[in-house]
């Protein structure tokens, strides 16, 4: 799934593709090239309030109301980080209840971990959108309990949508449970009818429909991103891809 993204750009970025948007509150937020979802960290979110588009920081991680103690919080939060796209529109989910709460993750690259036949470990990738500074993920937000005490009862939070892979992707993100997967990924004009809030669900469908094509992305190795490192362009470096079988476009 999607726990490793990279925002190394800066928010006016943001207005180049959405020029009409706003920053509310106190939103101090500075480029990282990698943050890992387990570390439920803040993120500037776009959502749409009363057909204005916002920019806000939200916690990365819906806490559900199944969570309901601290020590469920710490052992089930990460299940939360992504939502599968296919769960959006099922009935009686925690998805679809909050379908209407639609969001953009302003990103400027994600990365994915492959399994090479013979080699013990992973190797990382570093993945996003050719020709793109920034490109935004789906998301849905929600405001959430908090169990920590320096905060509010109500927290909002978001989470990643992720959708079947496409054939790069797939190639990429080749293990594990969730193999196979990819981050919504929407080109600029999706992102926009994303936030619409008069969406109905066959519209939310069509939307959830689109694979972003594997020609539209670039994707090269790099040094594993859950090491300790960092936050500079040192980890999105080309590492030595020999002996690495080649990605069939």
């Amino acid at each position: 799934m999607c726990y490793d993204i990279s925002f190394a750009s800066d928010i006016e970025s943001i207005h180049d593709i959405l020029p009409a948007i706003q920053i509310q509150g106190e939103l101090r937020f500075d480029p990282t090239f990698h943050k890992l979802g387990m570390s439920f960290p803040t993120w500037p979110i776009v959502v749409n309030k009363n057909n204005r588009l916002e920019l806000h920081p939200f916690v990365w991680g819906p806490i559900p109301k199944m969570l309901n103690t601290p020590d469920k919080v710490k052992k089930q939060r990460q299940m939360f980080l992504n939502a599968r796209s296919e769960k959006i529109l099922e009935p009686k989910t925690m998805w679809t209840a909050i379908r209407h709460q639609r969001c953009l993750v302003p990103v400027t690259g994600f990365y994915e971990y492959r399994e090479i036949p013979g080699q013990k470990n992973k190797q990382a990738y570093f993945i996003r959108i050719k020709g793109q500074k920034i490109f935004f993920i789906a998301g849905l937000w929600t405001l959430s309990n908090s169990w920590d005490v320096d905060k509010p009862d109500k927290i909002p939070t978001f989470t990643i949508v992720t959708r079947e892979a496409n054939s790069v992707m797939k190639q990429i993100h080749n293990g594990g449970a969730n193999a196979g997967r990819m981050p919504m990924m929407l080109t600029n004009e999706l992102a926009e009818e994303w936030v619409k809030p008069e969406l109905d669900d066959s519209q939310i469908k069509e939307i959830l429909s689109f694979s972003l094509p594997s020609v539209d992305l670039e994707y090269w190795a790099v040094n594993s991103v859950r090491k300790a490192h960092l936050d500079d362009e040192s980890v999105i470096a080309h590492v030595d891809e020999i002996g690495i079988p080649p990605i069939e476009v």
